[in-house]
């Protein structure tokens, strides 16, 4: 098993008086920032909606589904925008590292009256056999056959009209530094609201905002060696679950990383 180099540290060494007095201290910031981060999902509650003027049509597991039947019956719906393109042979890892930190959340989000769901523009016979391997429960569509990805701008394609990223032009993230790619797979998630027969897109998050959303990160920040990533790709040291060396479902091999996820800095 590798093993990783330790990172340089500056922690002093205190008695446990000084030691308590410092959490002390630190609880007050953490205390403030909770006001601060709840405050902000309270603006994030009044922001305006936009109705959902076209009638997608999804892939999925059973045949053809509507955004509307993605619902599953309840009022809301979490839409993660997965990275697998068609060419692929399995999903992005950062994306699949998502997946495993939010899979056991689809239950309980039901009982708040909330559906999760991931969409991918390749096809259903690359999506399932992948989604069986990792075992993950999330609903699971194929926006294959409709422009869903190029009109949430998740995919970008200038021929497709998909020029803009984390609602920045895409050209213009390019020139400064911002984005590694102007074509191809991004990720994101958008969030959507039913009100009788209507569908509102209530909100839409990118990049460094999706960090939420991965509670490995919410441990290791925790630590006193943190996220231990380089800054130039964060991610490049996630693999699907099963290859990991250390995993017990590892398998031969590890795949690279997928580094999308942090290329698109927010």
């Amino acid at each position: 098993m590798k093993t990783l180099e330790k990172p340089k540290t500056t922690a002093k060494i205190v008695s446990n008086a000084e030691w308590e007095a410092a959490q002390k201290a630190f609880l007050v910031k953490e205390k403030e920032f909770t006001h601060q981060r709840e405050a902000l999902s309270a603006q994030r509650r009044q922001l305006p909606w936009t109705k959902v003027e076209k009638d997608y049509v999804f892939d999925g597991p059973s045949g053809k589904v509507s955004l509307s039947e993605l619902f599953q019956g309840r009022r809301q719906l979490v839409v993660y925008h997965f990275m697998f393109d068609p060419a692929w042979e399995e999903g992005c890892p950062g994306c699949s590292h998502v997946a495993d930190n939010v899979d056991g959340a689809v239950v309980h989000l039901a009982a708040r009256d909330t559906s999760l769901v991931f969409v991918s523009r390749a096809p259903m016979d690359k999506i399932t056999p992948f989604k069986w391997r990792m075992s993950w429960q999330v609903p699971w569509v194929s926006s294959f056959n409709n422009s869903f990805n190029y009109d949430y701008h998740v995919t970008l394609d200038e021929d497709r009209g998909s020029t803009q990223y984390n609602f920045e032009s895409v050209k213009s993230l390019d020139e400064r530094g911002k984005i590694h790619h102007t074509k191809g797979e991004m990720p994101g998630a958008s969030v959507f609201i039913r009100e009788g027969d209507a569908i509102y897109r209530t909100y839409s998050v990118f990049g460094r905002g999706l960090d939420p959303m991965l509670n490995t990160y919410n441990f290791l920040d925790l630590t006193a060696m943190g996220r231990q990533e380089d800054e130039g790709c964060a991610q490049k040291w996630v693999r699907h679950h099963d290859k990991y060396e250390h995993s017990p479902l590892a398998t031969p091999g590890a795949s690279a990383s997928c580094c999308s996820a942090e290329k698109a800095k927010k």
